[in-house]
């Protein structure tokens, strides 16, 4: 690469699924995390997905701003590696449109609430919007349960009918099909469905994405890259290591103000976390 360009997630995924690994991706959610998952990517040669949900986008101050900040890091930064800027859970085609015009290279459609007839229909015109400017799809089925800004689902499940169905009628890039992951912390154990995330992964053409990555053990990642997981999306993992290095630093730190002092004083704790999830979803195979 090496031109410092954004692109989508097309290329990187294939080529995750054919080699059985996974891309990681990482929410942002300022300045600072962007660069903080920047640099360990590069550090490690990882492709990397910079997912930005609805509530990260306008407390960011929205699209046009997102894509300025993430290219001009790209630049001073001397990013080569791939790197996909993605809108997470868009909620309408309306959010997805904004996040296309202003430069993003990735978009979620989210129909996930709807029926799975309602799901498709809302899909397809984001499909087709995203597709005539180079942006890749990725779309949700079945309910993944938990919390992520404020949306709570109930968790629901899918099958090999229902995504080759979906598939059947619109041609998104990556499919996020519900099979026991859930948003935010888990209450108890996550319980996967890895007998379908196979079946689904060697029956469909487009790679599969695992939504509510965080507190799922190393194990139970590895068998899921095995079954063909090819995108897992972590954000509460980095958002916990963050915040608790952050009240350790002012803790012991009372006389502190400056801003930068106190957002980078969580660098080191969630660049730990990010290294390890790129050896993890290396899983050998990169």
């Amino acid at each position: 690469m090496g031109d410092n360009m954004l692109i989508n997630s097309k290329e990187m995924l294939l080529e995750a699924k054919k080699r059985k690994y996974a891309i990681p991706h990482f929410n942002i959610n300022n300045l600072e995390w962007t660069r903080f998952i920047l640099e360990e990517c590069q550090k490690a040669n990882m492709p990397v997905i910079l997912g930005v949900s609805e509530g990260a986008l306008e407390y960011m101050g929205g699209a046009e701003t997102i894509v300025g900040m993430v290219k001009g890091l790209l630049k001073e930064l001397f990013i080569t590696i791939p790197v996909c800027l993605h809108i997470d859970h868009g909620q309408s085609f309306e959010t997805c449109k904004k996040a296309i015009d202003a430069g993003f290279t990735s978009v979620m459609i989210d129909g996930s609430k709807y029926s799975i007839d309602e799901n498709i229909s809302e899909t397809k015109k984001v499909v087709e919007y995203a597709h005539q400017h180079n942006v890749t799809v990725e779309a949700e089925l079945g309910l993944i349960g938990g919390e992520e800004d404020g949306v709570a689902n109930k968790l629901g499940f899918t099958n090999l009918k229902d995504c080759q169905y979906f598939l059947d009628k619109v041609q998104v890039d990556s499919l996020a099909p519900a099979l026991g992951s859930v948003h935010g912390l888990y209450k108890g154990e996550p319980k996967l469905d890895y007998e379908t995330m196979k079946t689904i992964n060697e029956n469909v053409e487009v790679p599969l994405v695992l939504h509510g990555g965080s507190g799922i053990d190393n194990e139970k990642i590895r068998k899921a890259i095995t079954c063909g997981i090819s995108k897992i999306n972590i954000n509460t993992e980095l958002q916990i290591a963050w915040s608790n290095a952050v009240r350790d630093f002012l803790d012991n730190n009372k006389v502190v103000y400056d801003p930068r002092k106190i957002i980078k004083s969580g660098e080191q704790a969630m660049k730990r976390i990010i290294q390890e999830k790129i050896e993890l979803f290396s899983n050998h195979n990169r």
